[in-house]
């Protein structure tokens, strides 16, 4: 019988965000998926802004960057007149924009980043059997070469809306399905539209019901898009039994069905051609009730299923995995705290809760509203730039009252990019990006003029005892600031950046977490806080 640390099942998006991050912090795993070859699908488009920046940190950004395409925004048209225009446009301190990127290619640049670490993706290997006792986790697989058994630590479920980890589990997967059917065609079209726009165009009834709608997402490729609209009546099936979600089987749309909808509800005339695939499929929205149950555990699809407004099921479970693999990677290790694994459903059960319950809103008004009174806000929600972990268990709460926060993010928040950080012996100025790509937690005092050396010297010692060494500690030092003389990696905060995005108070740190949330801000910094913050994610002693 094969051991290992962890079994990942099924090699989506999110399953190979799980195990290249695994990966990454040394953990030994393996990822099974029970398809021989991927499927050529422009299934999940949209690449949302903190997924890129995830990708950053994973070390995967550049490759995505040269093969995506930016998503400029959307246009709507209503009963064939021109609606409100929505602008993709984020704070200028945000280094990544929308971006469409089709799945198969996000597939194989994570497939190919995993094989970077030794690991390739067992295909064609189902999993047949699962059961867990107090120590390991033991799966019966079925492969090219015949039934095997593993034994593993934990098993994590990446396996999609019918998840055989989730029902090996016993997790209940509670929602409902929309009645209505759809269906996908990746296309080419000739309408002279703006580039890099998607088109959103409705047809209501006499009642003011939207009765029609046709959906283009934009592709690499010229006039390419990815069109999902109602279904017609000749290719409608009835819906199974079970977990109704995502492509079907039955009829094929042909070019023709495809066709007929662009000649009702395209804003111009326009013709398409060159039909690569298509399908039809159903919309749920579903919720597990735990994301974990002692040894398994569940990331995206599996976990939470909901409408494809806003993109945002890929990029939610590959949060998911990002967020679960670093705590995963301690406690195989014997460094995290007892809690550790239990913060991984306190902190995304919430978040897929609440992208489930926002994304059946706007599917049922047709589409994220383009009159909101703070479009700002809006955008940065749908570019997930708003996830945060405020209550989270591994979150040092603020001492201060609510009305006297200090500006700035809090602890929970992502914590933002800065730009034109110096170094002493580098010619060129950094990101902050750049300092927190280690797998490690990340510690930055912001050292002004006068700073004591030995404070820092000693709050520094003591976090990385508590942290056992997982720990990455730098000097900001503000404009002024005299070098300092301890030995600890530093960087200048030539163009305040760093003083505008996170408004340190005179001396402060912070506590980066290896995924980029904030862990704590503390002002001043103590030994005794900064250890018993580190306490809630490293094992004492």
């Amino acid at each position: 019988m094969d051991e290992i640390d962890v079994l990942v099942v099924g090699a989506g998006p999110v399953g190979l965000t799980a195990a290249a991050e695994l990966r990454r912090h040394g953990v030994d795993c393996r990822i099974v998926d029970r398809l021989a070859a991927p499927q050529h699908y422009a299934k999940a488009v949209g690449v949302q802004p903190r997924t890129m920046e995830v990708w950053d940190t994973m070390g995967l950004v550049r490759a995505a960057l040269d093969e995506a395409v930016p998503m400029r925004g959307q246009l709507l048209f209503s009963d064939g007149k021109p609606g409100p225009r929505i602008d993709l446009v984020l704070p200028p301190d945000v280094p990544y924009c929308f971006a469409a990127l089709p799945q198969y290619t996000t597939e194989r640049l994570l497939t190919e980043h995993l094989a970077g670490f030794g690991t390739r993706v067992e295909r064609g290997t189902e999993l047949v059997s699962l059961e867990q006792d107090a120590d390991h986790v033991r799966a019966g697989l079925r492969g090219p070469d015949g039934p095997r058994e593993v034994r593993a630590r934990y098993a994590v479920g990446c396996d999609g809306a019918h998840s055989p980890v989730r029902k090996a589990a016993g997790l209940g997967f509670e929602g409902d399905a929309f009645p209505e059917q759809y269906m996908l065609g990746d296309v080419e079209v000739d309408w002279d539209l703006p580039p890099g726009y998607g088109i959103r165009s409705t047809h209501h009834d006499g009642e003011g019901r939207v009765d029609d709608v046709l959906v283009c997402i934009p592709l690499p490729g010229r006039g390419r898009y990815r069109m999902s609209m109602t279904v017609p009546d000749e290719l409608a099936t009835d819906p199974a039994d079970g977990v109704q979600h995502g492509l079907e089987g039955g009829r094929t749309p042909e070019l023709r069905h495809i066709q007929a909808v662009l000649d009702r509800l395209s804003p111009q005339p326009a013709q398409a051609s060159s039909l690569r695939w298509s399908s039809t499929f159903r919309i749920s929205h579903r919720l597990a009730e735990r994301y974990r149950a002692g040894r398994l555990l569940l990331a995206g699809d599996a976990a939470h299923i909901h409408p494809p407004t806003g993109a945002q099921g890929m990029n939610t479970g590959i949060q998911d995995a990002y967020n679960l693999a670093w705590k995963l990677a301690l406690t195989v290790r014997g460094l995290g705290s007892d809690g550790l694994l239990d913060s991984y459903h306190a902190e995304r059960h919430p978040v897929g809760e609440e992208v489930v319950g926002r994304t059946v809103r706007h599917a049922r008004a047709a589409g994220v509203p383009a009159d909101a009174e703070d479009l700002d806000t809006v955008l940065q929600r749908e570019a997930q730039l708003l996830v945060g972990y405020p209550d989270g268990p591994l979150t040092e709460p603020s001492p201060e009252a609510a009305d006297a926060a200090p500006a700035g993010p809090a602890p929970g928040d992502r914590a933002p990019d800065c730009r034109g950080l110096e170094g002493e012996l580098a010619t060129y100025p950094v990101r902050l990006f750049d300092l927190l790509r280690s797998p490690r937690h990340t510690l930055l005092f912001h050292v002004d003029p006068g700073a004591p050396d030995d404070q820092v010297t000693t709050c520094a010692v003591a976090a990385l005892s508590a942290a056992h060494g997982q720990l990455d500690v730098y000097a900001v030092l503000a404009p002024g600031a005299p070098a300092p003389q301890w030995r600890l990696p530093s960087v200048r905060d030539a163009a305040a950046g760093f003083a505008a995005a996170y408004r340190p108070r005179p001396g402060e740190a912070f506590l980066v977490r290896p995924d980029g949330y904030l862990a704590g801000r503390f002002a001043p910094p103590t030994p005794e806080r900064l250890a018993t913050c580190l306490r809630r994610t490293f094992a004492t002693g």
